[in-house]
């Protein structure tokens, strides 16, 4: 997997050790960390496109983010698309979550899921929040979802 930093440049190390680089600094810095994770995707022409961000929020003094992008040919419906893209959210949290409890960093999963039944995302939110939550880890959805639904959006529009 191939990850970034949001001015482009290439992460050479494993994302796991590039975040703990990250957490470390920060803390030394003196600064109280939040990561949100989060995943959104856009199909164009025969690809679905998807983006993956690890967005670091230092309290009261802005962020940055990690990125990582991916396509594939496959097609999926809006609720397998949607169901995919927290399964990315959640692939990465894991990898990470030991991580953020040994150095005591809050982390929530965003989900591109509408609360309003009239968007067609909504039928995943039931199952995504089950799978989410299931998994231990804390849960936010649109509007509050802003990992997934501005700053993965904005990666690959």
């Amino acid at each position: 997997m191939r990850w970034r930093k949001f001015n482009g440049e290439p992460i050479e190390l494993p994302i796991y050790s590039a975040v703990e680089n990250a957490i470390k600094r920060e803390i030394a810095n003196g600064f109280h960390l939040k990561v949100c994770i989060g995943t959104d995707s856009q199909v164009k022409g025969g690809d679905t496109e998807f983006a993956t961000v690890i967005v670091f929020l230092r309290e009261g003094h802005g962020g940055f983010m990690f990125i990582h992008n991916e396509k594939t040919k496959q097609r999926f419906s809006i609720k397998e698309r949607m169901l995919m893209e927290v399964a990315r959210s959640i692939e990465i949290a894991y990898e990470l979550c030991t991580l953020f409890t040994v150095y005591n960093v809050d982390m929530e999963v965003h989900a591109d899921i509408n609360t309003n039944p009239h968007f067609k995302s909504n039928d995943a939110l039931k199952e995504a929040m089950g799978y989410i939550l299931g998994m231990g880890f804390a849960f936010k959805a649109k509007p509050e979802a802003f990992a997934s639904s501005s700053c993965a959006n904005k990666i690959i529009n």
